[in-house]
């Protein structure tokens, strides 16, 4: 038996252990699942034949070389400041390793002897990082082979709430980690280029500068920028293009709506709170508005965020129950994004029977034989439940799928990587689409940077 270990059982790996416990009998693998918490693992998974589940602190050296050294193959879904730990144990004992995270600088310092060693230390093989590399680099050397020049590169991917269930003024639930959610664009300005020019966005500005975009049959949507849309230019071999975006989707309206909190300071994830754990969600609120012994904590927020009664965005803010005195934040010494978070699990976490939807969109501008020409690239995948969501299945499968072609050898370019080159991409993409994970793909006349783009 072939023996995969799987540290890590979070939201995101309810697809990844089914494919791998689907394969076992007939690729002859030992699934072991290495988690803090393992009796949180559904009793189906953790009574498999050709399952063992484990309690494992990540934290415990002897023990995470122990199981590390026991494995052929390693998935690391853990936090992504953890996989060093795991990848500097993975080059000692010789064992391949797959994340679905960013590649850390820490990480990639060990490609020298990540190579030496002939292993595949395989990233950002999941949904975005991941599917969209994949995706993108499949149109982008199909037009550089049929002898096209790139121009244009826009790419935009949301995790949102599938239409049947988007029953919030937000159009918006969880779908992955609600942290990370919170603190979206902060940590640095935003960076791209535009038409030849170096474009920067400041974090207060972020959310006021979007980019709109129909996806077909599922309406309109908007599109914030990531914090450095420049760190593929070099990997997807884009340093001629004139535009390269890469962005965030949401709604209509979220982004507005959003920028309430970052206006309110609700965001800030610097500093903490004094009395977090018995603060009302009411209280909470009120700390960033100006002291008054006669205005309510409502008319202060209207007056500090020039909201009109009538704007739909005070009915967003009233849906989420912010000034609820009998809630409260329950957290101690939690930052202002902490308590933020807590308030939001409240309305925006998916009920069991909820699903969540996938949306991706590509646009790639190019010319060929001195003929300007546009290729749309989109993407929806919906989930089934809670459990079986689009996020799980598009960052799961890609990861155990890659897993599984390099323990049998397909992909067997050694080193620190992520998946942009043919040997990976090709045969994950044609796989996921037997999942339903399909792009559809539309030849346009070129447009150019997007005309609906709009500054506010």
């Amino acid at each position: 038996m072939r023996k995969i270990l799987v540290i890590g059982a979070g939201k995101s790996t309810s697809y990844l252990l089914d494919y791998l416990l689907g394969k076992a009998e007939s690729e002859k693998l030992e699934i072991t699942i290495g988690d803090i918490n393992p009796d949180a693992i559904s009793p189906v998974i953790a009574n498999h034949e050709y399952c063992n589940v484990i309690g494992l602190d990540i934290f415990d050296d002897a023990e995470r070389k122990k199981v590390i050294e026991n494995s052929d193959i390693v998935i690391s879904m853990l936090p992504a400041r953890f996989h060093i730990k795991v990848a500097k144990d993975c080059v000692t004992l010789k064992k391949h390793l797959v994340t679905a995270s960013y590649v850390s600088p820490e990480l990639l310092a060990l490609d020298k002897k990540v190579k030496e060693a002939g292993l595949v230390f395989m990233n950002e093989i999941g949904l975005d990082p991941g599917v969209d590399h994949m995706s993108a680099m499949q149109v982008i050397d199909r037009i550089r082979d049929n002898g096209g020049k790139i121009i244009l590169f826009e790419s935009f991917c949301g995790g949102l709430v599938a239409p049947e269930h988007d029953n919030n003024l937000w159009n918006y639930k969880f779908t992955w980690n609600p942290r990370n959610v919170v603190l979206a664009g902060q940590g640095g300005t935003a960076k791209f280029i535009q038409e030849g020019t170096y474009k920067y966005i400041p974090y207060h500005r972020l959310f006021r500068r979007t980019e709109f975009f129909e996806i077909e049959g599922y309406g309109r949507f908007e599109g914030y920028a990531n914090r450095d849309s420049l760190n593929y230019r070099e990997a997807y071999k884009l340093q001629d293009a004139l535009t390269i975006y890469r962005g965030t989707m949401r709604r209509v309206g979220f982004s507005k709506a959003w920028n309430m909190f970052i206006q309110l300071g609700a965001t800030d994830d610097t500093y903490t709170i004094e009395n977090s754990e018995n603060m009302s969600y009411r209280e909470f609120i009120n700390l960033f508005l100006p002291y008054s012994p006669t205005d309510s904590v409502e008319l202060k927020l209207r007056h500090y965020l020039k909201i009109d009664q009538d704007d739909i965005r005070w009915d967003k803010l009233l849906e989420l129950n912010i000034f609820d005195q009998t809630k409260q934040i329950g957290i101690p010494n939690a930052t202002p994004a902490q308590a933020l978070q807590k308030i939001l699990e409240d309305s925006w976490t998916l009920k069991a029977e909820e699903k969540d939807m996938i949306v991706m969109y590509h646009k790639f501008g190019y010319e060929l034989n001195g003929e300007k020409k546009q290729i749309d690239s989109k993407l929806v995948v919906t989930g089934e439940n809670q459990t079986f969501t689009a996020m799980a299945k598009t960052v799961g499968l890609p990861v155990a799928m890659a897993a599984l072609k390099i323990l049998n050898g397909e992909i067997n370019t050694p080193g620190v990587q992520i998946p942009i080159s043919k040997e990976v991409y090709e045969p994950i993409l044609k796989e996921l689409e037997s999942y339903g994970v399909n792009f559809k793909e539309y030849e346009l006349p070129y447009l150019g940077y997007n005309p609906n783009s709009v500054v506010n």
